[in-house]
């Protein structure tokens, strides 16, 4: 741990850059995979998909940002490099071989939900650790990890 002046004991610092870092490498997966989906989407609703694929990604893009940042803050290393995200990710393997909308909805909405789990029981493990600040980002993470899984599932729901 790096020195800081922040007033949160070592153990409390360094237990939740641990746990941030878990989701840093799952955030950065699903970044990934919402571009994959970008790039390779086709068919009839390929304009209205390719459009909520990228705006997807902005957002995972914040919730990397975000996560880094509060690591750093902490005092702890952000590890953000693809060998860790590829050693830490708990998300399903992207299907590469899929271009039809419907099968990159599946897909998508799968490792969102996956990764919007994951985060929701991030919350209760920063509050147990007494770190209220990293318990507040990860719900304000969850709220628009939901919104974003609710639009991708409205486009199966129809």
């Amino acid at each position: 741990m790096h020195k800081t002046r922040n007033s949160l004991a070592e153990k409390v610092r360094s237990e939740a850059s641990a746990l941030l870092n878990r989701h840093l490498a799952l955030a950065i997966d699903l970044h990934a995979q919402t571009k994959q989906a970008h790039w390779n989407v086709k068919g009839p609703t390929f304009i209205a998909l390719h459009e909520l694929f990228d705006k997807l990604a902005d957002e995972v893009e914040e919730f990397v940002d975000t996560i880094a940042e509060r690591v750093t803050a902490l005092g702890g290393t952000a590890e953000g490099t693809i060998q860790v995200v590829a050693e830490r990710t708990q998300l399903p393997r992207y299907p590469l071989g899929i271009g039809e909308g419907k099968a990159h909805l599946e897909a998508l909405s799968g490792s969102l939900a996956v990764f919007a789990n994951s985060v929701r029981k991030a919350i209760d493990e920063a509050d147990a650790l007494g770190d209220a600040d990293t318990a507040d980002l990860f719900t304000g993470i969850s709220r628009e990890a939901d919104k974003q899984l609710w639009f991708l599932e409205a486009h199966l729901q129809a």
